[in-house]
């Protein structure tokens, strides 16, 4: 389009108006004496044939391109991975992945929001990293019964929920019975409870979960072996079972696997979870890589933190 050296000239103006003094369309309008709507459409007009032209430097952040194949490969909300960690402690990787899964959280939650979290190291990571927030009318719970055994109480669900309600001045609800019971009969009477019914509704009012995610490859996780015995090992090896989430197990493809415990497990129902907002997947590590590719079949997780190291290894996966 020809435009006349008084267009051109009011154009470049408008633009460095609002590019380089940071001035808004309304203070131009009125400067220039023009329609604050006419601002907007040259504005418009001016990116879309080449006259103001915007340079995004992609360099900047390290894994934007990971993140971008992951959501897009798994249709993903949003995706987050924390870079270079490989050669750092198990600590230092779990602080980075709580820093950036705390930010997360953060920037999405909302008034009215009833977020959930389930239990682990990663979680704990991410709750130690909230700092104090403006109080929000949000209410937290456990989105799985609390872990039994020699686990360390700073992973227990109970703890991560009263820590993250506690930064945010906000309601929670703490949960009274195991994740896994002794025997059907007994999961069968907690389901029957009032207690269970006022927490079962809670979980069918879910916007926002964080879960971590399980694998049985992690032969060096005392935590996750502690949890649910050597001895269900190999069940889960016949099973070709490749994670879990909240106590529930899947294969690579995502597809659910009952398995001894199914009928004795306190958790939110993974289908659940692919009605809320927000199922972000807090997990790192090489091992975990198969059962995130799993949760991801499944739709179970609809945003992901994680590391550079896990997220290579995950592309690396899907391309076999």
């Amino acid at each position: 389009m020809t435009y006349t050296d008084e267009e051109v000239r009011l154009m470049i103006k408008i633009a460095h108006m609002y590019y380089e003094e940071d001035m808004t369309q309304s203070q131009i309008a009125k400067e220039l004496s023009i329609n604050r709507t006419s601002i907007s459409r040259t504005l418009k007009k001016m990116r879309e044939e080449g006259i103001v032209k915007i340079s995004i430097d992609y360099n900047l952040s390290e894994n934007y391109e990971i993140e971008q194949e992951l959501m897009n490969r798994f249709g993903l909300k949003e995706v987050i991975v924390v870079p270079g960690e490989k050669d750092k402690s198990l600590q230092a990787k779990l602080t980075s992945l709580g820093k950036s899964a705390a930010q997360l959280l953060k920037r999405i939650i909302m008034d009215n929001d009833i977020v959930g979290f389930s239990w682990g190291s990663s979680l704990a990571a991410t709750v130690d990293q909230l700092g104090t927030n403006k109080e929000q009318d949000v209410l937290f719970v456990p989105l799985v019964g609390g872990p039994s055994g020699n686990l360390e109480s700073k992973y227990h669900v109970n703890t991560i929920v009263y820590k993250a309600s506690e930064m945010f001045n906000a309601k929670s609800k703490l949960i009274d019975f195991p994740a896994l019971t002794e025997n059907q009969k007994m999961a069968e009477d907690i389901k029957n409870s009032a207690h269970f019914q006022k927490i079962k509704r809670e979980w069918d009012s879910v916007t926002v979960a964080l879960v971590g995610v399980g694998s049985p490859f992690l032969s060096g996780s005392s935590t996750w072996k502690g949890f649910y015995g050597e001895e269900f090992y190999e069940e889960l090896n016949s099973a070709n079972v490749a994670g879990d989430i909240c106590s529930h197990f899947y294969t690579i493809n995502g597809e659910q696997v009952h398995t001894s415990l199914s009928d004795r497990t306190i958790s939110i129902d993974l289908e659940r979870l692919k009605k809320t907002r927000y199922s972000v997947g807090i997990a790192e590590s090489p091992e975990k890589a198969l059962a995130i590719i799993g949760a991801l079949n499944g739709g179970y997780l609809n945003a992901l933190v994680t590391t550079e190291e896990t997220a290579e290894l995950m592309l690396k996966q899907i391309d076999i």
